[in-house]
């Protein structure tokens, strides 16, 4: 396993090797931003009709889309532009874009080099061993032609086309689970059936490593020259891929996912990928917002729903709960990796091969991708940030002052404290894992990272305090009045913030490409000097996450008017920079207290207050498939979004 100093310093080798390849220092004044386009296959007639391949583009757009691209101003670039920006020699222009395509197919040189030939658009065309060689058919629906190594050749002669390696043999999933699933070759640790065991650390780390080795030789083999660019099949890459493309001699590696790239960083670069054939209107959408604006809509999912002691019946729920998550249009699941089958917030298993503790069921990789794949959604692993019931010192703990001295919390999360560097490293190590056993999109902190107004005062926590911060051990002086508290809630609040990063830091090794969430009480929005009692603060939040889960439930708050007290959040987070873009309202669908539904008609009637009062994210917990509650046939109509790839 890798820790967070270890990923570092692969960071750093990364940028030494590029520096090397570049032979110059970076510029001294600013870069220009630049986006890269991915296509695939581009098809003779556009494809409207199922089965399809979702990321064919027709010829005929193919051209309307490069002539759009000349008429707005776009300067398309090469490789070699960026390597000579990156180093300082020259600077890219504005509006600068790079155009790449994956897999190899006979259509770049047949229908797509002769476009990019007539307006001298430079491009990258990325190559697979095993398909080009024969060795396996490609990996979509019906036969697409690849290109043969004497197109290839006159491509690489040509000045306009950058070859690249897409791997020699990693273009494919391999089994990940004991479920039957599979995942991205590079990304994933091989599980064997016979033996029910997953690939070791060495193992995997060998596979990739020769791996890297073979999909550089084998373009240099044909070419008569190395290569120099990796692109990550299915956009999977992580820390020890990259570093491993970079010693065998392809520093610059390409990933999918969306939005600009700035320089002069070329280790991994972000591509815009193309599907469902865009005509010139979406086209331009893409190009001009690279997706920015995407409304968030939110269902959390508890897995401990979902699992049974039946592997069948468990089987079952799972695909009723994907089938209804996928008609039901959202945009993103939060699902619990976790195990708290008695519901008080604490972790006692999780859903995951792990260190630290009991695995109920290796569900949740399973369980992700049957949600990305199948219903299109993007998938955030919802963990508990210290919440961990397992057999540890007591001095790793929360300690809280009451009658007079420290000792247990009484808080119903029972809560690992992050002042203690051997908890730290304990739960490092469970966010590490899962990283390391399943594919998904962002991480969702639970609510339990909070520390009142008499936490945490165990030892470790009050010598950092004193150290740190300048602030009293004896805790009568601590906690003798509001400014002081305040004071001390504010650092403990930051330093809650750095414990996720550094979680984050971790689980990024595996899964760079990764979002950020946090779940945060409504109070402390409502109320600035509520921080004191929870430790949180929503411009902290906002600095540190991509978005921030905002427990937007009056009946949990027993607020005598849900309207207005909705109302009233919505504009109290407005008043923060980027808070309604970066929010999610998560509204309630049980009254615990009541331990009923909330009435239909009232949650869609709260879905269409925070709407109108400017919110622009939205989610709910919890979700009952079972009872179709929140009723699917309202949501569908009243909470749903466009979902886009």
């Amino acid at each position: 396993m890798i820790g967070t100093a270890v990923f570092k310093t692969l960071l750093a080798a990364l940028v030494l090797a590029f520096v090397t390849t570049a032979g110059v220092a970076a510029a001294s004044t600013p870069p220009h931003d630049y986006i890269v386009l991915n296509y695939h296959d581009i098809t003779a007639t556009g494809q409207h009709t199922p089965p399809f391949d979702r990321v064919g583009v027709s010829e005929a757009h193919f051209a309307d889309q490069l002539d759009w691209l000349a008429r707005e101003g776009y300067h398309p670039i090469s490789v070699q532009n960026l390597v000579d920006a990156a180093a300082g020699k020259s600077q890219l222009p504005e509006k600068a874009v790079l155009l790449t395509f994956d897999d190899g197919y006979e259509s770049f040189y047949t229908r797509a080099y002769p476009l990019l030939k007539k307006h001298n658009f430079p491009a990258v065309a990325a190559i697979i061993g095993t398909w080009i060689n024969g060795e396996a058919k490609p990996d979509v629906p019906g036969y697409k032609p690849v290109m043969t190594w004497a197109q290839v050749r006159e491509l690489d002669k040509s000045g306009l086309v950058e070859i690249a390696s897409h791997t020699y043999g990693l273009h494919n999933a391999i089994p990940s689970n004991p479920q039957g699933g599979k995942e991205a070759a590079v990304t994933t640790r091989r599980y064997d059936a016979a033996t029910g065991r997953y690939e070791t650390d060495a193992e995997y780390r060998t596979r990739i490593a020769t791996g890297m080795q073979k999909s550089a030789a084998f373009l240099k083999r044909e070419l008569g020259h190395p290569v120099r660019v990796m692109v990550w099949p299915y956009g999977e890459y992580n820390a020890i891929a990259v570093a491993d493309a970079a010693k065998a001699g392809m520093p610059i590696t390409m990933a999918l996912a969306d939005g600009k790239n700035a320089l002069p960083n070329l280790s991994v670069i972000d591509r815009l990928i193309l599907t469902d054939d865009p005509g010139i209107g979406q086209f331009s959408d893409i190009v001009e917002t690279q997706r920015a604006a995407r409304v968030q809509r939110v269902v959390h999912v508890d897995l401990d729903y979902i699992y049974d002691a039946d592997p069948a019946q468990t089987h079952r729920n799972l695909s009723a709960l994907v089938d209804r998550i996928r008609d039901m249009g959202v945009s993103t699941v939060y699902l619990q990796a976790y195990s708290d089958p008695d519901g008080d917030g604490n972790a006692d298993a999780v859903y995951f091969p792990n260190r630290h503790l009991p695995m109920r069921a290796d569900l949740f990789a399973y369980a992700a991708t049957q949600l990305k794949t199948r219903a299109g959604v993007k998938v955030y692993a919802w963990m508990p940030m210290m919440a961990y019931k397992a057999k540890l010192p007591a001095d790793w703990y929360v300690q809280e002052w009451h009658d007079g001295k420290a000792g247990p919390s009484q808080h119903i999360y029972t809560r690992l404290s992050p002042f203690n560097p051997k908890a730290r490293a304990w739960v490092g190590d469970i966010y590490e894992d899962l990283a390391v056993h399943a594919i998904f999109d962002g991480v969702l902190f639970h609510d339990d990272g909070i520390l009142s107004d008499y936490e945490d005062v165990s030892p470790a926590a009050l010598a950092y305090g004193h150290k740190h911060w300048g602030l009293p051990t004896d805790f009568d002086k601590l906690h003798a009045t509001p400014a002081m508290r305040l004071a001390w809630a504010k650092h403990k609040s930051e330093y809650l913030a750095e414990f996720t990063d550094e979680l984050t830091a971790r689980v990024r090794v595996y899964r760079p490409y990764i979002k950020t969430a946090r779940n945060i009480y409504s109070r402390p929005i409502l109320q600035t000097d509520a921080e004191e009692w929870y430790a949180q603060s929503l411009p902290v939040f906002l600095k540190h996450y991509d978005y921030v889960g905002i427990e937007a439930m009056p009946e949990m708050e027993n607020a005598t008017d849900a309207d207005a007290w909705l109302k009233q959040l919505v504009i109290d987070v407005a008043k923060q920079p980027d808070g309604l873009a970066k929010s999610v309202f998560e509204l309630q669908t049980v009254d615990w207290k009541t331990k009923q539904p909330v009435a239909m008609p009232v949650l869609l009637g709260q879905i269409e207050l925070l709407k109108k009062a400017g919110a622009i994210n939205l989610g709910y917990y919890p979700d009952n498939p079972y009872r179709d509650q929140p009723k699917l046939s309202d949501m569908k109509r009243e909470f749903a979004v466009q979902v886009q790839p």
